[in-house]
């Protein structure tokens, strides 16, 4: 496979666990948008303010965040976004969506090498 169709797969994979991956960092504490960048980062998720700040608000709007401001030490105040009652449960909804999709690519996976090894006793 070519570097960037393999690239474009892979931004592609990541882009379609991004939004669930911001509704776990939230469900785990409240976070102001660069703490949630940089743990996206960590993870390997490459994210840029551009790329969060619309799913933020696409979320928001969703009912599933909410957010407060807090007064900063180091400038103007921050906002930090948090799960509300609706954005848990969905995530919980998300959580077992998720293991499923795990399972299932796993099972296609390993399904090949489970075939041969039969094939070979």
């Amino acid at each position: 496979m070519d570097t960037s169709r393999k690239n474009n797969i892979t931004a592609q994979m990541r882009k379609g666990v991004l939004e669930y991956c911001i509704l776990t960092i939230l469900g785990q504490q409240d976070c102001y948008a660069p703490d949630i960048i940089k743990r996206l980062k960590d993870a390997q998720l490459i994210v840029v303010e551009g790329t969060l700040y619309p799913l933020l608000t696409r979320q928001k709007n969703a009912g599933l965040l909410s957010y407060r401001w807090e007064e900063s030490p180091q400038g103007p105040p921050r906002k930090y976004y948090r799960l509300t009652d609706q954005g848990r449960s969905f995530l919980e909804e998300l959580d077992v969506s998720w293991e499923d999709l795990v399972k299932a690519v796993a099972s296609i996976h390993q399904s090949p090498k489970n075939q041969a090894d039969e094939k070979d006793h």
